[in-house]
């Protein structure tokens, strides 16, 4: 019995070798992505674009010679979800960085987890200021809120000639920080734009027309309505049922092919201002086109987009670096200069992990986003 219990030990000790080496024959990469519940759409885009990433990665060799493996959960985003997926993924999984695929809410809580175990975070679309402000290790590829907000303003103001405008947004912080870098755009260049109506709804709402209503009684040029695609998506089947034909601007949160889904031919003629180009030439983001429609058979999105570029930086960082030391990684990110990512050519990190690169505008054209304008103005641009 002895000699067998000596034999059972050995073997798992064997066996608890072999896992062990092979486990240091991969690099890994975690994510957290809201799989299930009203925003499960967002997340299976950001995970089905990051996989897309990864094969891409595999398929090149990997990095420092070793296979990249990716790591994920359904954060379902939920803030108590993403605190324990945070430390289970850092602690069990033992990643050597992180893609943060979630919304602003959940990202904002794991965040200052992350800084404190060194891990660097790449934040893929979540907008609060907050996600970068929790240290040096946490960066962010979309675009911080304020900024969306600036070109927001941008866009019904320069763009579409809009002077009176009202503004319709979701009543948490991704909504309330679009609308701060709105006003911060009229209060500094212009002055003369005027805001006729300001309106919050809250996150569960269905029923815009006693919004819109008001709205429509007041005949402003342009409409600036931000929310996620399962909030604008009815907002605009409502404002067109009320005659309501003012030209309506959204941002990113509405960047979803499920938007068309929902307002079908009244989506038609609305402006996003957002982070992925798809008329962009450039082959990193015609290849990432054709490769997802052939995949997912539906057209990819914003989010996908972002998601894919944060995984690939961390993957550059490791190659800069030569190492999956978490400090080093961080600082080959915050050194990163004119990257040529899918959401366009990344200008770098500034001090505070915030990503500089022209803002795009896009517009619904026969059911799909097309380009429309650019932001490239630097005091726009900078967070």
């Amino acid at each position: 019995m002895r000699v067998m219990k000596a034999a059972v030990l050995a073997v798992i000790g064997v066996l608890l070798v072999f896992s062990a080496a092979m486990a240091a024959d991969t690099v890994k990469i975690g994510m957290l992505v809201p799989l299930t519940g009203p925003a499960a759409a967002d997340g299976a885009s950001a995970l089905g674009s990051v996989q897309i990433a990864l094969d891409q990665v595999n398929a090149a060799g990997g990095v420092l010679g070793k296979q990249v493996e990716l790591v994920y959960y359904d954060d379902r985003g939920d803030t108590k979800d993403a605190v324990a997926l945070a430390h289970k993924i850092i602690e069990q999984d033992k990643i050597v960085a992180f893609v943060a695929g979630s919304y602003s809410l959940p990202t904002r809580s794991v965040a200052p987890i992350f800084q404190e175990e060194e891990v660097p975070l790449v934040a893929a679309y979540a907008i609060h200021p907050d996600v970068t402000r929790a240290g040096d290790y946490c960066f962010r590829n979309g675009f911080l809120g304020l900024v969306e907000g600036k070109a927001a303003g941008y866009a019904a103001h320069k763009l579409l000639g809009g002077k009176r405008v009202a503004l319709l947004t979701s009543d948490n912080d991704f909504g309330q920080t679009l609308v701060l870098g709105f006003k911060q755009y009229k209060d500094k260049f212009a002055p003369d734009l005027e805001i006729v109506s300001e309106q919050t709804y809250p996150v569960s709402e269905k029923d815009y027309k006693p919004y819109l209503s008001k709205i429509k009684e007041l005949n402003p040029d342009v409409i600036f309505a931000s929310g996620y695609y399962f909030q604008t998506g009815p907002m605009l089947r409502q404002a067109r049922e009320l005659g309501i034909d003012t030209k309506i601007v959204g941002e990113e949160g509405a960047d979803s092919p499920k938007l068309m889904e929902i307002a079908g031919d009244n989506a038609e003629g609305f402006y996003i201002v957002t982070n992925f180009d798809r008329d962009d030439p450039r082959d990193v983001v015609q290849n990432f086109l054709k490769e997802y429609r052939e995949r997912h058979k539906i057209e990819p999105d914003m989010v996908g987009a972002s998601a894919y570029d944060a995984f690939m930086i961390i993957v550059e960082a490791i190659r800069t670096a030569e190492s999956t030391e978490g400090a080093k990684i961080r600082d080959a990110i915050a050194g990163l200069k004119d990257y040529n990512g899918l959401t366009g050519l990344i200008g770098g990190f500034d001090e505070i992990g915030e990503v500089v690169k022209p803002v795009q505008v896009q517009v619904v054209k026969d059911g799909v986003f097309r380009h429309f304008g650019v932001v490239t103005e630097p005091e726009l641009i900078q967070p």
